[in-house]
């Protein structure tokens, strides 16, 4: 049988091992083994989150995780194994509410899924897994929806052949039993079985409204046919992440312009004109003969961060290679001025102090903006298609009362 969380259920147990940074938030984030991640403690003695992320990433998520709790008065460390593409957050605060009716999903820059842990399983029978996973999944149930995952690495997907088998045998059974109740989706909240190997699973939930929407947090955009380069699915995946599909489908309309700055070969621009918008792209470099031939871009050799269209457009998206406050600054400065109503851009991060970078740049358009009385929309994500880089996507409001730092949570359509 497998082993649970090893905790007494009333024992309170405090972390150790962490450096201080001050006397009311005490945790940082720290490098552990593997085997550390697995030795969580039981859920009722203290609050765990299980954070997906890019292999890597693991401080930079550990760091967020850690600020964004001490926002709402939430003390914990976090631990993570380098390159493992996954950090365990503990709450050493008494909670009176969950965890996620305190925190944002949509605060978190360098999460891809958050999951709160409710058991952990190992020793899994290679026989029957199935049969205790179940049980433990039934003292927490009912669920909408089930995600079979594992870590984004390289060593870890070789658990996706296993966890697509599992996955609809898993369903079945849970239907079956009355674990998953589909019909209920929207309300009920998502079961995942986190696997870091075939004998050892986490067990946890998530809200579907304040949290990732896609399995492993990640997704699934296909290369279309006729896009000039890879970098079409950045930006694709962006409208996902950060438009609703009837924002979408409203803000994204034919007959619409956009600016793309830094526009060769035409990744984005083709994005935009797909959909029937018409694109000034701003590049000294050459545009897809394919792309331009539809008439609906037009191609200016300019330096993008001079250039300023003539009147203003619906949109405007960056993916130019600059350092993240000058990209964060002319960003603001054309919202500030009303060239673009909505902006998506790209934030090449340094080698360290990468939450730091994200954070600066938050508080530089934060400033322009204030300075200027405009009211805005501002959200970061580390998409999947972004690399040493985080995406950002700023719009203009028109009631200063509306003026926000995070966008609200979405679904997949």
């Amino acid at each position: 049988a497998p082993r649970a969380l090893p905790c007494k259920p009333d024992t309170p147990v405090a972390p150790t091992n962490y450096s201080r940074t001050s006397s009311k938030f005490p945790c940082l984030y720290r490098v552990v083994t593997a085997s550390t991640l697995t030795g969580c403690y039981h859920s009722r003695c203290m609050a765990h989150i299980l954070l997906y992320c890019r292999a890597g990433f693991e401080p930079e998520c550990g760091q967020e995780i850690i600020a964004r709790a001490a926002q709402v008065g939430l003390a914990g460390e976090a631990q993570g194994e380098a390159n493992s593409g996954v950090v365990l957050f503990t709450s050493t605060t008494q909670q009176d509410r969950p965890l996620w009716q305190r925190l944002s999903f949509t605060d978190l820059v360098f999460t891809r899924q958050w999951v709160f842990v409710a058991d952990f399983a190992e020793d899994l029978p290679a026989r029957d897994r199935l049969t205790p996973l179940l049980e433990l999944a039934a003292r927490h149930g009912p669920f909408g929806e089930v995600f079979v995952e594992h870590a984004d690495t390289n060593e870890a997907k070789t658990l996706s052949p296993f966890c697509r088998k599992f996955s609809p045998l898993f369903n079945q059974a849970a239907l079956q039993s009355g674990v998953l109740q589909p019909q209920q989706s929207h309300a009920l909240p998502r079961l995942h079985l986190f696997f870091l190997d075939a004998a050892r699973c986490y067990v946890g939930t998530s809200p579907p409204a304040n949290a990732s929407a896609w399995p492993m947090g990640i997704p699934r955009v296909r290369f279309p046919p006729g896009a000039p380069s890879r970098s079409t699915l950045k930006l694709a995946e962006a409208f996902m992440v950060f438009l609703s599909a009837d924002e979408q489908q409203q803000r994204l309309r034919a007959g619409r312009r956009a600016v793309d700055l830094g526009a060769a070969p035409g990744g984005w621009s083709w994005q935009f004109a797909s959909r029937g918008m018409r694109v000034d792209a701003i590049d000294n470099g050459p545009m897809s003969q394919a792309l331009m031939a539809t008439g609906l871009v037009q191609h200016a050799r300019q330096d993008g961060f001079r250039y300023r269209p003539k009147r203003p457009v619906d949109w405007m998206v960056c993916d130019m290679v600059e350092m993240p406050s000058r990209v964060a600054q002319l960003v603001a400065e054309w919202v500030a001025r009303g060239d673009c109503r909505e902006s998506i851009f790209n934030l090449k991060l340094p080698m360290k102090k990468r939450h730091m970078a994200v954070e600066e740049a938050r508080q530089l358009i934060g400033a322009i903006l204030g300075k200027a009385h405009v009211a805005f929309d501002l959200g970061f994500k580390q998409l999947y298609h972004d690399r040493e880089e985080v995406t950002g996507h700023l719009r203009r409001l028109t009631d200063a009362r509306q003026s926000s730092t995070r966008k609200r949570p979405v679904r997949p359509y």
